[in-house]
Parts: C-alpha cells; sequence; structure tokens
C-alpha cells in the first residue's frame, strides 16, 4: 500500500479506528510518551501521561517505541492526543540531533511518515505528532517541535504533576563564553521560570545572556507580542511555528518583566484581539486564542494602537518594548510610520519581526534613509519559520535593536 509522506505542519485524515505510530530514534537511547489532552490543552489528570511505568490510559497505549490509540474508545473530553520521544535521562548530556521518524498506520488506510528537520539547539524532547478531533472525525499533524528540556518539564507544562528527573549538569556549548556572574535580578526571574514553566528555562537562560552581553541585564521592560492573522499565516499557526515564537518572547520577557505575563494582540480585519500569555498557561495558549479570531488582512496600525493604549493605561513607568511579528506589507504605510513617530517619545521600542510568505520591504527600508528614520524602530527578518534559528541567534536578533536604543 502507498506510503505517504507528511512535511511538518501537514495533516492527514484518521478512520475512528486503532492507529499506531511507531518512532524510530537514530544516534542515542530514548523514551516515547503520549499525553491525552481536553479542550484546554493540560491532561485531566496524572494518568493522563501514558509512558513506560504507566503504559495504558483509556484507549491509549505505549509499548517501547510504539504508540496504539483505538480512537474509537479514547473518552469525549480528550480532545487531541500528542507522541513525544524524550532523550533517556540516564545518559546524560545527550541531546536530538537528527530528528526521529514516525511511521503512522491504521488497517484499511494508506501508511503516513513523517521526518522532522533535524535539530542544532540541544533539543532533548521532540512533539512528534498530534492527533485530534475534526468535524466528527480525527485527523493527525506532523508537529516535529522540539524542545530543550527532559520528559518531566514538558509533562508539567501540560499539568501532568511528575517526579523531578536526576540533576545533570549543563552541558557547556562550544564558542559561549560568560562575562562575569548573572545579575541576582536575573538569578530570581530564572527561579519562577524554572518554577512555573520549567520548558522555558533554556530559553530563558539564553535571553538572560544575551541581555548580559549588551550590558543591559538590570534593564525592565513591558513586553507586549502583536501577532499577524492573515489567511496566509494559517500554515504557520498549525504547524506550531507561532506558538513557539511566542514562548520564546515569553521566555525573554520573564528576564525583563518579572510577572509573566506578555499581552498578545492579533491583529486581523476586526479590532485586534488582547489576550494574555503567562508562565502558568503558555502551552498551547496561542492555538487556543487564535481560534477566535477572524482571518483577514490585517490593521497592524489598528493593533500596534491598542498595544500603546494599553501600556499607557497600566501606568508602566519601564519603557514598553513592542515585538511586532508581521507577515507581509502594512495595509496604511503612512499610518504606521505616524504611529512611529508619535510614539517615540512615549518610551516605546517597535521590533518588527518578520517571517511567513509576504512581502517585508516596507520594514526592512524604515531607517534605510536618514531622511526618514526612527529612532525607536529596529526590523529582525527570522527567516520564514524561526524555529529553525538557534536561540543564541534568536535572540541577538530580538535584542541588539533595543539595546542599541537604550544607549542612545
Amino acid at each position: 500500500m502507498q506510503t505517504t509522506s507528511l512535511r511538518k505542519g501537514e495533516n492527514t485524515s484518521l478512520l475512528t479506528a486503532p492507529v499506531v505510530l511507531t518512532v524510530s530514534v537514530r544516534g542515542l537511547s530514548a523514551d516515547v510518551s503520549a499525553l491525552l489532552l481536553g479542550t484546554d490543552g493540560r491532561v485531566r489528570s496524572d494518568d493522563d501521561l501514558v509512558f513506560y511505568n504507566h503504559p495504558a490510559q483509556d484507549g491509549v497505549s505505549v509499548a517501547g517505541p510504539v504508540v496504539t490509540a483505538d480512537l474509537a474508545r479514547v473518552p469525549a473530553g480528550v480532545d487531541r492526543l500528542i507522541v513525544v520521544a524524550s532523550a533517556d535521562p540516564l545518559q546524560p548530556g545527550a541531546v536530538f540531533t537528527r530528528a526521529p521518524l514516525l511511521s503512522i498506520a491504521q488497517t484499511g488506510a494508506p501508511t503516513a511518515s513523517f521526518a522532522a528537520p533535524d535539530f542544532t539547539s540541544g533539543e532533548t524532547v521532540v512533539v512528534l505528532a498530534e492527533l485530534y478531533r475534526r468535524n466528527g472525525g480525527w485527523k493527525v499533524r506532523a508537529v516535529g517541535q522540539g524542545y530543550a528540556s527532559g520528559l518531566a518539564g514538558l509533562a508539567t507544562d501540560y499539568g501532568v504533576d511528575v517526579e523531578s528527573e536526576p540533576a545533570q549538569a549543563p552541558v557547556p556549548l562550544p564558542g559561549r563564553g560568560h562575562r562575569g556572574p548573572s545579575p541576582a535580578g536575573h538569578t530570581t526571574c530564572l527561579s519562577k521560570v524554572e518554577r512555573l514553566a520549567p520548558g522555558l528555562l533554556p530559553p530563558a537562560r539564553q535571553a538572560g545572556q544575551a541581555l548580559v552581553d549588551r550590558s543591559i541585564a538590570h534593564q525592565r521592560a513591558a513586553v507586549y507580542l502583536i501577532l499577524d492573522h492573515d489567511r496566509y499565516m494559517k500554515e504557520l499557526y498549525e504547524s506550531f511555528a507561532v506558538q513557539g515564537f511566542a514562548e520564546r518572547v515569553l521566555a525573554l520577557s520573564a528576564t525583563l518583566d518579572d510577572d509573566g505575563t506578555v499581552p498578545v494582540i492579533f491583529s486581523s480585519r476586526r479590532d485586534p484581539f488582547l489576550e494574555e500569555i503567562r508562565l502558568d498557561n503558555y502551552r498551547g495558549r496561542i492555538g487556543q486564542l487564535h481560534t477566535q479570531v477572524d482571518w483577514g488582512w490585517g490593521n497592524i496600525a489598528h493593533a500596534m494602537r491598542r498595544a500603546v493604549g494599553h501600556y499607557q493605561d497600566s501606568g508602566a513607568t519601564d519603557p514598553a518594548f513592542i515585538v511586532t511579528q508581521v507577515g507581509d506589507e502594512p495595509r496604511d504605510k503612512a499610518e504606521v510610520r505616524s504611529l512611529l513617530q508619535n510614539t517615540a517619545p512615549l518610551g516605546v521600542f517597535w521590533l518588527f519581526v518578520g517571517f511567513g510568505r509576504g512581502k517585508l520591504a516596507f520594514y526592512k527600508n524604515l531607517n534605510a534613509s536618514t531622511s526618514a528614520s526612527f529612532t525607536n524602530v529596529a526590523f529582525y527578518d527570522a527567516s520564514k519559520n524561526p524555529g529553525s534559528v538557534p536561540d543564541e541567534r534568536f535572540y541577538a536578533g530580538l535584542i541588539n535593536g533595543f539595546a542599541a536604543w537604550l544607549r542612545r
């Protein structure tokens, strides 16, 4: 029978019958597990983590590298299942470099396979696939999202209370050095991240180090996130690229603003939709929120005004660092330029982060001319998928312009 090869972010329909997902890991010892999640993106109880010490739950079982899900037996309260591969915690320093291979088989249906892009940022756990309900049936999506945290960190983020893994010394990375001890404030922030969102601890460390390297480790700022919700961004939302981007911004926020909360504004054809992503709710948060927003050609200027209004209403005295993800040219370029100019005296810094498939020349060229330069603006091209950019380079792109603005 023919095999369908899925790319990252693609999905295919499943029969409401047993499905067998086989994981093949190359280059290191790894464990395979599954998580049963409700509509809130979290487990109903600790029993919803299915792994070698708890190998079966509500129609889902794990046997070595194989996850079997009898979809007809999965309770109605389970909205989706995720399949996870994690590096063996008893193998110190083990990380994924070559991505695991996944085979998805059902009797009477074509076999599907998925191989994610290889990893480069010290990932120790990989979400390979998501099985989810759709229109009374089931579908499977190829995810391939890596995280630099163990199974315990990932499980905790989904609401599972698990015992901590054995403590391991951090693996030194070549070419990275410290310029002295981390500031006490940064250590406090990391302690909060470790307690509330251990899966974000590695990127938070890298974000903090980026601030140290640019001599702004003690700086505080109110971090905002604006997300483009145009229809052509749909694939990037479904493939978790936007979720991953938001998580990395949240990790940066934890080092700049100790409340562990980032206001998120979706730019769509209607009024901007404002919500929050926090250290204690971030897992799957963007996926939960963006379904409440219409697709359309976003009014970026309207979203920018909403962010500035929220910042002014908050009474914050620290500057605002507004990370604005853009995927195409703005509808009203003159209005955007006017907003940038008018917010300069307010202590508002704008970082436009480009990723997607649209045209970005407007944002790239905002400061190309000395006669039309904006002191409170920078642009960072994060490629078509920012998840492929290593943390060190990603945070350099996010922080360089902000640090230069602070030194003016």
